[in-house]
């Protein structure tokens, strides 16, 4: 299990360097810069011997005229370096998470709406942002500064040898590399500890946005319970765990540098004893030992930044497990290699021995039903029966656990998913509206529509009218979900379009139960001219609205118990006849009738 866990980990890192690469120029001219930087700043370091031995300490004149003159063009490519790498891994580092993000939110987009009802959506709005821009800081900022503080070290690492063996400093060599490592150590501990908990503190963001997302677009409810002081205690618990978490997240860091500097200390203490003990002696320049100093002690700066970053590689790492958990999640909803393209036009659904269920819990079991096209077939029952599931099934919103689903004779399961969805349009209880204007949401399934087809779809709808009131017409912001507008326009909208995209096969999941009378009136009135020629799958919430119907299945229990006519189901005195009395006791039967 721990080498599969590790395999994986290492192929998430290599598929993040994969992204990386995906700029290969910028990416080496960036790595260029940070060499030329490193080098220049290891130069500075090496020119304060020749400042101090050749000017203060000998006295020469013409080279108080080129080592300022050299340290002047060090400084200037310096500059100019610097900017080169930072600019050029910038570019890559947002290149990468755009990248990322795009990826991420595809991938999302098209798992099953089974994922989605595992998932909270806070958490997965977490993941796109919350998540992909702690990895932005790792590989834009973290991986700059490691790379560029690496090549620092490396080119330090090559000045003190370069003094060690002309200058004979073997005894320095010994501390600089022996006893100031162990100041290093505290970056291999202080980093899983942070890793650790930064994984934590991400979750606990998670549940933050998701609280967050669930109390702002239900504020509504909130309000109406007058809830507002239980929601903000539950936020403010939520919130400290996140400070918690936090809290250690900055501990870590914090401790890692007085760590660090004690140990550190030590052995910078016992370089300059022996180092100025030499120079004392004569057996080292002046000169020299300060070029020696200078670079141990500025090679220690890089090192404890690298420290420092740790930390953010680690909370990055963790950031990513978390983003690549979702990327490596299979949709259950897959196509076959070589998918049959349902044409357009008048279609038959056929369910053969349609077994479903959500997990172990089973919701329809055996059912066999043959819808002939444009028949319209309203589905009755209790809550939970399996209505929706049922139609669910339709569009491999889910599939069938056994048996098979027919378009055409065509098992949806073989066919393309674009094409069967193009087959139908839904209308469901709870209209879905974007923030956009009127016209991008009647045209949403149905883009390349012309103008007036959008507005004959409003008509059909009966939602011209109300529109054309509105400050810009057809060019009128909505509002997130369409709070701007009523449950019955909104509905109405919906209805447009679903009209407009003209889908053959049409679901209609409860479309008028939360409506008030004079809007269900309307409403009825444009799912009339919407049901048109169409195959219809009707849930209907009142009775009373489904006569029209070809057929009525009433579903119990996920099986289907009984099918007819309104009429005649009434007359059979049976689970329909049951249902319709239950209704009319509560307001919403129509004409009661006699036993």
């Amino acid at each position: 299990m721990e080498k599969k866990s590790k395999e994986k980990t290492r192929e998430r890192r290599q598929q993040l360097l994969d992204l990386i690469n995906k700029n290969p120029v910028r990416l080496y001219l960036g790595m260029l810069c940070m060499i030329i930087v490193a080098a220049t700043t290891a130069l500075m370091a090496y020119l304060l011997k020749p400042v101090i031995d050749d000017i203060f300490i000998n006295q020469d004149k013409s080279m108080l005229i080129k080592i300022p003159f050299f340290l002047f063009i060090v400084f200037v490519l310096r500059g100019i370096a610097t900017f080169g790498s930072e600019y050029l891994v910038s570019y890559v580092g947002e290149s990468v998470i755009r990248r990322l993000r795009n990826r991420l939110y595809e991938h999302i987009s098209y798992l099953s709406l089974s994922f989605f009802h595992e998932k909270k959506t806070g958490v997965l709005m977490s993941r796109v942002t919350n998540d992909v821009s702690i990895i932005k800081q790792m590989v834009s900022s973290a991986v700059i500064n490691t790379m560029r503080d690496f090549f620092k070290v490396l080119f330090f690492i090559g000045l003190i040898l370069y003094h060690v063996i002309l200058d004979n400093l073997w005894d320095l060599a010994f501390f600089t590399f022996v006893v100031l490592p162990l100041a290093y150590y505290p970056i291999l501990v202080f980093g899983r500890l942070s890793r650790k908990v930064s994984t934590k503190s991400q979750e606990s963001m998670a549940e933050i946005n998701t609280h967050l997302h669930e109390t702002f677009s239900g504020n509504k409810i909130v309000k109406a319970f007058s809830r507002e002081d239980y929601e903000i205690e539950r936020f403010h618990i939520k919130a400290l765990n996140l400070f918690k978490f936090e809290l250690k997240t900055v501990m870590a860091r914090a401790l890692m540098s007085p760590v660090m500097e004690t140990l550190g200390g030590i052995g910078v203490a016992l370089v300059v004893w022996f180092g100025g003990s030499r120079v004392i002696e004569g057996t080292c320049s002046a000169g020299t030992f300060v070029s020696f100093i200078a670079a141990v002690l500025m090679m220690y700066e890089p090192v404890k930044q690298l420290s420092r970053l740790n930390s953010i590689i680690q909370q990055g790492l963790a950031a990513t497990d978390r983003v690549f958990d979702i990327l490596e999640k299979n949709t259950d909803i897959r196509e076959v290699k070589e998918p049959v393209i349902i044409e357009h036009g008048p279609h038959s659904v056929t369910f053969q021995d349609v077994s479903f269920s959500y997990g172990e819990e089973m919701v329809l079991e055996n059912i066999n039903l043959d819808v002939k096209a444009g028949e319209v077939v309203a589905l009755a029952g209790m809550s939970g029966g399996g209505k929706s599931s049922l139609v669910n099934l339709i569009p491999r919103f889910y599939d069938v656990r056994s048996g098979r689903l027919l378009i055409d004779g065509i098992d949806v399961r073989d066919a393309s998913l674009a094409s069967l969805r193009d087959q139908i349009a839904i209308v469901t209880q709870e209209p879905i509206l974007f923030n956009d204007t009127v016209r991008n949401n009647i045209a949403y399934g149905n883009p390349n529509a012309s103008e007036e087809d959008i507005f004959e779809a409003a008509k059909a709808a009966f939602a011209y009218d109300f529109i054309q009131g509105f400050p810009k017409g057809f060019d009128t912001m909505i509002g997130e979900l369409g709070s701007r507008l009523s449950g019955g326009e909104k509905q109405r909208m919906c209805i447009a379009r679903a009209i407009l995209k003209n889908a053959p096969i049409l679901i209609l999941d409860e479309a008028t139960s939360s409506l008030d009378a004079e809007a269900e009136q309307l409403v009825q009135k444009a799912l009339e001219n919407l049901m048109k020629g169409r195959t219809t799958f009707v849930i209907a919430h009142r009775l009373s609205t489904i006569g029209y119907a070809d057929r009525i299945l009433v579903i119990v229990d996920g099986r289907i118990v009984e099918e007819g006519k309104h009429e005649d189901l009434l007359e059979r005195k049976g689970e329909y006849y049951k249902l319709f009395q239950m209704q009319f006791e509560n307001g919403q039967g129509g004409q009661k009738i006699d036993n």
